[in-house]
């Protein structure tokens, strides 16, 4: 009996010390390096094995308190396209005049080769700094040795003297994590309102720590007639308020179709500071609402005075204004200008990179450089214009008001009604037209007096593709005819901003096999430049292999290789909601003519579907006479966003729509 409890215990003591090798750097298994797929699932091109991070207060004397952050990390690579997980990117804030820093520690590479554990260390070559712009830079690294299989692991440090600076803890990457464990240390003199997004929830324990500080004391004391600093030190005693958080055995968080940015649902945890109460003093709250956030933006030399320089641009812009009366005459003359002129970077932020006036001087700069510039133009036309801060698609949404929720600003005229927003970063953008990635909800306008308030940015507008089709079926199956599409507003503005860039040749050749290997020929472009007109294709066309013939009948889809074949929405629940961007229409209105030998023995009939409150609809159409068919089908979905409580009735009228589009026209030889 005893010898069974032994036993046991040494079972115990085993499986508990193997657990806790697995969780330490520098413990990696043949085991662990021979493992083919993930455990739990097998399309995982890699995995976290474990992510460890603590964030804790190191206090000097001459600087106070800093925020010091370690995180452990060790992942498992099963495929190349899991290769990326090899780099790692850490940025860090600069822009103070005290800085962050970061220091990258114990990377390794683990291979199997020829049964035995290769390590390869991480060398100089592998990490570097790479700059954002004047507030953030970046510490990179790129792993050694990568292959299949192999693991790698490594150590950071964040450390920064601004208490504001907390990290952000993520929880759910887009592979498993099987273990992530993030530990916090906060003196009792620092308050944070603690933050909690996504839809699992990591298991918390709690407890408090005595801990000590010694602090020196300096002063002058005059011995008879000499003068000298006598040092006192003082030992001071706290509690430090010790919270763990564990989650296991994470699932993926997996893209799905039309989701803003997926990173906005994963679970994770994020620190605000609210406020601190230091010894023998009181308490000193640091809450932030917007109103302080945008005034201290506006307040900013590289964002506020930048919007009051006009000089520089004066004798260009003047001679362009003096022929445009009307408001908005010259709101488009200003616009087009800016567009002309200047070129995007690629690099977004609110504040000016190289300031308004070297930027307009090399053509080129940041978004900052481009619309704070915009706004001064406009000033300068007489348009009472204001800055809109915003954060991207790429960069989220914020759950509390803080100077990182904004990355990126636009140019905004109030009217009485309405307000137009303006982004002079695209060749292709026009009035309430901006890039995609700037459609993130709500922005925050600032005016000249410091107020700020809230704009939606949700387009109103519903942008149209329309397809007219003359289609003419012969005896043998086959189909030819001309067709005729226009794209307006937003769908216009992507078309552009996608195929501008390509030649003709590989645009029709994509295009010929995005339906189904048709032939195009006569192939005509208009409106292309002309942006706030649909743009519209013309082309003739021949098909092989849109009809099925079975015996003596001819058998196809009235909407032929325009029919959509597979419903977008394929899981069964869905958590988080469904962003389709802006608002949109497709109709398709098709005449086609069958051959003299055939006769329709049957067709679809004439349907309308469409959800609650009409946020999504079909009109099916169909008229039949003896030698012609006409179709008209519109598809309407009238607001951008749906809640993840709407998925299933979205996925049903999507099936729907398909299932209808899909319908057969069964045509009978005579």
């Amino acid at each position: 009996m005893k010898k069974n409890i032994l036993l046991q215990l040494l079972f115990i003591l085993v499986c508990s010390t193997l657990s806790a090798q697995k969780l330490e750097l520098g413990k990696v298994s043949i085991e662990e390096l021979k493992e083919k797929t993930h455990p739990k699932d097998s399309s995982a091109v890699a995995a976290i094995l474990f992510n460890k991070g603590t964030t804790s207060f190191i206090y000097n004397e001459n600087d106070g308190f800093l925020i010091n952050t370690d995180v452990e990390m060790k992942i498992k690579i099963y495929k190349k396209e899991g290769y990326e997980w090899a780099n790692k990117s850490i940025p860090f804030y600069v822009g103070g005049t005290e800085k962050e820093t970061v220091s990258i520690s114990k990377a390794i590479t683990y291979n199997l080769v020829n049964g035995q554990i290769e390590k390869t260390k991480l060398k100089g070559e592998g990490e570097f700094i790479e700059n954002f712009n004047k507030l953030w830079a970046q510490k990179k690294i790129t792993m050694p040795n990568i292959k299949e299989g192999c693991i790698i692991e490594y150590k950071y440090s964040i450390r920064s003297p601004y208490l504001s600076s907390f990290p952000d803890w993520e929880f759910q990457e887009s592979i498993p994590v099987n273990y992530s464990e993030y530990n916090t240390y906060i003196p009792e003199y620092f308050f944070y309102n603690i933050h909690n997004k996504g839809y699992l929830t990591p298991k918390v324990t709690q407890t408090s720590n005595l801990k000590t500080l010694l602090l020196s004391n300096k002063k002058l004391v005059q011995t008879g007639v000499m003068v000298k600093y006598d040092t006192s030190t003082e030992t001071v005693s706290y509690s430090e308020n010790q919270t763990t958080y564990i989650l296991e055995d994470i699932p993926a968080l997996k893209d799905e179709a039309f989701t803003n940015n997926i990173k906005n649902y994963a679970t994770s945890i994020e620190h605000e500071l609210s406020g601190e109460k230091m010894p023998r003093s009181n308490y000193k709250s640091y809450a932030n609402n917007w109103e302080d956030i945008t005034k201290y933006i506006y307040e900013h030399d590289d964002f506020g005075s930048q919007i009051k320089k006009e000089a520089y641009f004066e004798d260009d812009l003047k001679p362009l204004l003096t022929k445009n009366t009307s408001r908005e005459e010259r709101i488009n003359t200003v616009f087009q200008y800016a567009k002309s002129r200047m070129n995007w970077n690629g690099n977004n932020g609110y504040l000016c990179d190289s300031g308004v006036k070297k930027a307009y001087q090399e053509k080129t700069g940041n978004i900052a450089d481009i619309n704070l510039m915009l706004v001064a133009m406009l000033r300068y036309a007489g348009i009472d214009a204001n800055p809109i801060l915003i954060s991207t698609r790429s960069n989220g949404i914020a759950l509390f008001p803080s100077k990182n929720a904004f990355n990126y600003v636009i140019a905004a005229v109030e009217t009485e009604n309405d307000i137009i927003l303006l982004d002079a970063s695209s060749k292709n953008t026009f009035l309430n037209i901006l890039p995609t990635r700037a459609l993130n909800w709500t922005g925050r306008i600032i005016r000249k007096d410091g107020s700020s308030t809230p704009v939606d940015l949700t387009p109103k507008i519903i942008s149209k593709e329309t397809i007219n089709a003359m289609i003419n079926i012969d005896k043998q199956g086959k189909i030819e005819g001309k067709i005729r599409e226009q794209n307006s507003d937003y769908l216009g503005f992507s078309y552009r901003e996608k195929n501008t860039k390509i030649d003709r040749e590989s645009y029709l050749e994509s295009s010929e096999k995005r339906h189904d290997n048709i032939e195009i020929s006569d192939f005509t472009l208009t409106n292309i430049d002309s942006l706030q007109n649909p743009v519209i294709e013309n082309y003739s066309f021949k098909s092989n292999n849109s009809i099925e013939i079975i015996g003596d009948k001819l058998i196809f889809s009235p909407m032929f290789f325009f029919a959509e074949s597979e419903n977008p929405f394929k899981r069964e629940k869905r958590e988080y909601p469904i962003d389709f961007v802006y608002p949109f229409e497709q109709k398709y209105v098709f005449s086609i003519k069958i051959p003299e030998e055939y006769s329709i023995e049957s067709s679809p009939k004439s349907a309308s579907l469409s959800m609650s409150e009409n946020r999504a609809s079909l009109k099916y159409i169909i008229n039949t006479t003896e030698k012609q068919i006409q179709i008209s089908v519109t598809m309407s979905i009238n607001t951008s966003l749906f809640t993840a409580e709407e998925y299933e009735e979205l996925k049903t009228f999507f099936g729907e729509v398909i299932k209808k589009e899909n319908e057969k026209i069964i045509l009978k030889k005579i």
